[in-house]
């Protein structure tokens, strides 16, 4: 089958990385609609070098859509995910608004692809600071079964979004230019030459909604409701990329080799082998592969290790998670 896709956000920072994406993989397409709010209608897209039209995202824009792929406000994911479905066709949603809702698989098809089974016409993907997280965590549980995780997170600015992009590259650049620097709008104080320990805002227990949405999320796709996790979320001068810290705790003894094994073994993994090598952010960004890093015993419990990990959070943060999403229901002829 080759579907009429559309696609809700077109002009965003992810919408762009989506057609970049979709067309270095060839996804199957019989037509593509980009789409967007009414201040954005009328802009022109290019797409393996032709040019479209962004339309204003409406009932008929959307009425002969099979697959839409929406990257907006979580009012926007509300708005139109209940009529797609309704209507027989397929949402695939780069926002929060239905990732723990339990009739919605939360999916990373290298994962939990097999959840797409029961999905009733919206799947959500993952937070971006979750998919490395859980595509790490659920390798090494072939090793030994999980006890507690802790994060730390390095999260780049275009995860707020391409506001927050322009908002440190002028900083940045004032800086450089040895003048003051322009007030912040999109965060509470200066990103450029510092980092902000908090990631959307807070919510119960003192922790941020970043933080419990990593949390929840995580169970959700590895089925561990009861799993012992906690993180710090925080957000760093970096453009592209989210790097973690990640301590993890296991019920029994888990070899190291037997750790290594797993993580090469699993789908969209890269181990670098030697704790003394690594990768950082600039040489991840527009990689759609999982890195893990730095893995070495922690000392400190009695079954252990920590480790660094990252991804490009708008391509396998975002875009590519979706599309190969799209790409495993075809696959399973669940469209």
């Amino acid at each position: 089958m080759e579907p009429t896709v559309a696609v809700i956000g077109a002009t965003g920072a992810v919408g762009d990385v989506f057609l970049r994406v979709a067309a270095e993989r060839e996804f199957p397409m019989k037509k593509l609609k980009l789409l967007a709010s009414s201040r954005s209608a009328g802009t022109v897209l290019h797409y393996r070098g032709q040019p479209i039209t962004v339309e204003e995202t409406t009932e008929a824009s959307l009425e002969d859509a099979d697959l839409v792929f929406c990257s907006a406000s979580s009012e926007v994911s509300k708005r139109w995910g209940p009529w797609l479905r309704e209507r027989g066709k397929v949402m695939i949603d780069d926002g929060s608004a239905f990732r723990m809702d339990p009739t919605v698989p939360l999916v990373i098809p290298e994962v939990n692809g097999d959840d797409l089974e029961w999905h009733q016409g919206i799947i959500s993907i993952p937070n971006c600071t979750t998919t490395p997280l859980a595509m790490a965590l659920n390798a090494m549980r072939q090793v030994a079964p999980l006890y507690r995780v802790t994060a730390a997170t390095y999260q780049a600015v275009s995860g707020t979004g391409a506001a927050a992009v322009r908002e440190l590259n002028a900083q940045v650049a004032a800086i450089g230019r040895g003048e003051p620097v322009p007030p912040p709008t999109v965060y509470p104080v200066q990103i450029a030459m510092n980092v902000l320990p908090q990631v959307d805002d807070f919510d119960e227990d003192d922790y941020t909604k970043e933080e419990l949405k990593m949390r929840n999320e995580t169970r959700k796709i590895l089925h561990e409701q009861d799993l012992r996790f906690a993180a710090t979320c925080v957000r760093v001068p970096v453009a592209i990329t989210h790097a973690e810290v990640v301590h993890v705790e296991f019920t029994r003894e888990a070899p190291m080799a037997q750790l290594h094994q797993a993580l090469k073994n699993h789908p969209g993994i890269v181990l670098i082998e030697d704790p003394k090598q690594y990768v950082t952010p600039l040489q991840v960004e527009g990689d759609d592969r999982t890195y893990v890093c730095r893995l070495r015993p922690d000392r400190t419990v009695d079954h252990g290790v920590t480790f660094w990990c990252l991804t490009d959070n708008l391509r396998k943060g975002a875009a590519t998670n979706a599309i190969q999403i799209a790409e495993e229901l075809l696959k399973r002829g669940k469209i």
